[in-house]
């Protein structure tokens, strides 16, 4: 099914029981997000909410209505995700592309660009456009934006489609950025470094010229998700919303900008971002589940505010996963595996959990040749695109499904070599990454868990471990020689017993210190004798909950950086995924984790 705007998938979400309706007043700050925080982690993404009464608006909002595996799937017209994937399988095959670029480049040539490229709108005035406000009549207070974590700088815009056109070549980029409302009239622009937005602002920047930049909030799914996909630079968005929507997205002229934006959209912001402008952003809540750190960005000045006559306030909350990104982040691995697999055929499928925040680690399957081949995919997929940003990569053979988390930890626990099966490099990372004793650059790590073919250097093989101390007698011995020992569980009992490995890993959560740095615990662990059946020291701060599978693999995916806080010894190693702070070499703020409690105020925030 192809929806022409919001309402219509609105209408269908209704019809399929869907949508929780909240028709109590509601207050944009704070309390529309604890509904929406409590919603998604319901099992499955609970249902989307549509809040009726708004105070101070008189906008309704709806939240979470990409949450679940079936509003994803509904939203963008197919029965499974990976029939996003087999579409463009077959274009692929049609035309082979020489590189990622060139795959997205099909979706406008040929017989598809009479069905997918955008057209303009014709209907006068187009609905978005139905009420205008221009000059002193514009006021951003009129509109239900969320004030979404307690620690946010202020209310955010979550969910804008951000519209830029490229200065040298006059090619359309649509984002997602997040917008932090200053006043009645201007907002921060949160463009990443990395992002085509902030390569669009840097041309104008350049040559000392104003950008003009428009802003969409509610528009059709097919829409709202390309603006999140990571396309390759010069790569309409608004084709592959066609793509996905199976007919074109309808387009219409700004009022005083010259740029175009979805007709059919709930809100538009028009305006302009100035070369030289900046101010505070932040801090924000943010998809990692930590406090990204307030920063200085440019400034959106707002000219125009245009809607429907009854629009919908669409938006977003962010946090620790599961939560709605969660399940665009899935519908973006499913389309983009046939992508991937055109420049990295060896590839047969991958996965990326999400406790890894999307960008922190993924999981590959692959069609292994020759010896080295699982480096050389390594190589190749920290050098594609958003690929890059992965700080970690674990390269599994093609009988394990990488999907099935139980079947690649087996592998893990039976394979596993720590002195052979590592590969350390370094390279760009994501913004939001806070591990990294620097921003946006730092280590990445490599795991081979394939089977190993002749001409690669045999794993090291363990001597059989008989028996592993009871959990309570395991306390016992790290507690008296690791003060400040709150917990410890051995992980994965099960599985290593059942399989036969000799890989075990012991977690323990513990009061860290100054005194405690990595190296000083590691080599205390490593030379406990009544120790040695394990070879994995995984250490945690004291708050964690080491029975809670998914907050510790979150935490440890979030909180380590692999060339600082892995410690190797022999064929055994101790990983350090606690908080850091200069006494272990990071000398940058260290954000805190969302909650609804009110968190301390940070020295650099405090002046906000």
């Amino acid at each position: 099914m192809s929806f022409q705007n919001l309402k219509e998938f609105l209408n269908i979400l209704d019809q399929a029981g869907e949508i929780q309706y909240i028709r109590h007043p509601v207050s944009p700050y704070l309390e529309i997000s604890k509904w929406t925080n409590r919603e998604s982690k319901k099992p499955v993404g609970g249902k989307a909410l549509f809040f009726e009464n708004v105070k101070g608006s008189n906008f309704p909002v709806a939240t979470n209505i990409f949450g679940s595996p079936r509003r994803i799937t509904i939203a963008l017209g197919v029965h499974h995700l990976d029939e996003l994937g087999d579409r463009i399988r077959k274009l692929i095959h049609f035309h082979p592309p020489k590189n990622l670029k060139e795959t997205f480049h099909l979706l406008s040539t040929g017989i598809s660009v009479t069905k997918f490229f955008p057209r303009r709108e014709k209907t006068i005035p187009p609905p978005c456009q139905q009420v205008v406000h221009t000059g002193d009549q514009v006021d951003l207070s009129k509109l239900p934006v969320l004030h979404c974590w307690p620690g946010d700088a202020g209310p955010f815009i979550t969910l804008p489609l951000v519209f830029t056109k490229s200065l040298a070549t006059g090619k359309r980029n649509v984002g997602m950025y997040r917008m932090q409302v200053f006043d009645r009239n201007t907002t921060g622009m949160h463009w990443h470094i990395h992002k085509d937005g902030a390569h669009h602002y840097n041309e104008y920047r350049r040559k000392k010229l104003r950008m003009p930049v428009a802003v969409a909030i509610g528009a059709d799914p097919a829409t709202v998700y390309a603006a999140t996909a990571p396309l390759p630079r010069d790569v309409d968005e608004m084709i592959l919303a066609g793509f996905l929507r199976k007919n074109p997205v309808r387009m219409a002229k700004c009022i005083t900008v010259d740029l175009e934006i979805p007709a059919e959209a709930e809100i538009i912001l028009e305006g302009y971002v100035d070369p030289d402008e900046f101010r505070r952003e932040g801090p924000f809540g943010d998809h990692t589940g930590y406090y990204s750190l307030a920063d200085d960005y440019p400034v959106f000045h707002v000219t125009a505010m245009t809607h429907r006559k009854n629009p919908i306030y669409h938006a977003t909350l962010v946090g620790r996963p599961p939560m709605e990104d969660c399940y665009m982040a899935k519908a973006t691995e499913r389309l983009f595996l046939p992508m991937i697999q055109a420049i990295l055929p060896e590839i047969l499928d991958y996965w990326f959990p999400w406790e890894g925040v999307f960008h922190n680690i993924v999981v590959v399957s692959m069609d292994k040749e020759y010896p080295g081949h699982a480096q050389k995919l390594m190589s190749g997929l920290w050098g594609q695109g958003q690929m890059s940003f992965c700080k970690a990569i674990a390269v599994v053979d093609g009988d394990t499904n990488p999907q099935d988390a139980e079947g690649v930890l087996k592998v893990l626990l039976k394979n596993f070599d720590p002195t052979s099966d590592v590969t350390l490099t370094k390279g760009i990372l994501d913004v939001l990454d806070h591990a990294s004793p620097v921003p946006c650059f730092g280590d990445k790590i490599g795991i081979d868990l394939t089977q190993r073919l002749k001409g690669e250097p045999p794993r090291i093989s363990k001597s059989s471990v008989t028996s592993v101390p009871p959990e309570d007698l395991l306390f016992s011995i790290v507690k008296s020689r690791v003060p400040g020992l709150v917990n410890c569980r051995h992980l994965l009992r099960e599985l290593s017993e059942t399989t036969g490995s000799s890989n075990r890993i012991l977690a323990l959560s513990l009061e860290k210190t100054p005194f405690w740095k990595s190296k000083r615990f590691a080599s205390t662990l490593l030379g406990i004798g009544d120790l040695d059946s394990f070879n994995i020291f995984i250490v945690f701060d004291k708050d964690i909950d080491l029975s809670d599978n998914s907050r510790i693999m979150w935490k440890l995916f979030n909180n380590v950086d692999p060339g600082r806080d892995i410690i190797f010894e022999q064929n055994r190693m101790v990983i350090d995924a606690c908080k850091k702070g200069p006494p272990d070499g990071h000398e940058r703020p260290w954000p805190e984790e969302l909650t609804f409690k009110d968190p301390p105020v940070h020295p650099l925030t405090a002046d906000r």
